[in-house]
């Protein structure tokens, strides 16, 4: 059941919002060349104010084998989502792919973001493959007018990552703020017109995760990192929207 936030809790989200995004481009300054990923979750927890807390720290979602140990995460390259920090072995090599991804609780409040950038230099590929993932993220948010339809989103961001990449249609958006997961779910492929209203003063997340190979995934033995199952590249990004009266309103932003 979709539960609508009231306009108070929708300014706390934003102010939550924008100290998470905050935090987000300090930690992707940090994603440069020689830099150890296990390093990462460090970073990040040190720039958490007292009064706020990681979203994901000791979270346990429906059928996740434990807590999640780590206050971000960071997924590099083939990994597409939920990697663990302090669990990788990687050193961030020129041309890396990583994404950054976190949730931040303010006020009791939940918002979720994600980022993707390049380490180094990026290749054309790369930048034209990063470009449309954030084209689709801005179509997806463009969709979320008051009233309507879970797959009028799910199909604005299908139209804008085209034919061209892979939409992992196991992995999805999805309602966000009591909690880290709420309702609804919000897929990013879809028809218009399809699934539930979307109501003022709902808040979701949307956040189109796209491959340059196979559209199969994989998890690790972590129970938490998932791969592209041909270890082709991922992208991922996300934002914290409220649907208001006067359109949506990203709440995950500087």
């Amino acid at each position: 059941m979709i539960k609508p936030k009231t306009a108070k809790e929708i300014e706390s989200l934003a102010t939550g919002g924008a100290r998470l995004a905050q935090i987000l481009a300090q930690v992707s300054k940090k994603c440069t060349v020689g830099q150890a990923v296990a390093k990462l979750d460090q970073v990040a927890a040190e720039l958490i104010a007292p009064e706020d807390s990681a979203a994901f720290y000791q979270y346990q979602p429906r059928g996740a084998p434990r807590p999640y140990p780590d206050h971000v995460c960071i997924s590099v390259n083939d990994e597409i989502v939920h990697g663990i920090p302090r669990e990788s072995q990687h050193v961030l090599a020129d041309g890396d792919v990583v994404t950054v991804d976190m949730g931040l609780v303010h006020d009791g409040l939940v918002t979720d973001s994600a980022i993707t950038i390049v380490v180094g230099e990026a290749s054309q590929e790369q930048k034209d493959f990063l470009a449309t993932c954030q084209q689709a993220l801005a179509a997806g948010i463009g969709a979320a007018e008051p009233d309507a339809h879970v797959g009028d989103i799910s199909a604005a961001i299908q139209t804008a990552v085209g034919e061209d990449y892979a939409i992992f249609r196991e992995l999805v958006g999805h309602g966000v703020g009591y909690s880290v997961h709420e309702a609804p779910s919000v897929p990013n492929y879809g028809r218009a017109g399809r699934g539930p209203t979307l109501p003022a003063g709902t808040v979701i997340a949307i956040e189109p995760m796209i491959g340059l190979g196979s559209e199969q995934i994989r998890i690790d033995d972590d129970g938490y990192t998932y791969r592209t199952s041909d270890g082709s590249l991922s992208a991922h990004f996300e934002h914290s929207i409220a649907i208001t009266a006067e359109g949506p309103r990203i709440l995950t932003e500087l």
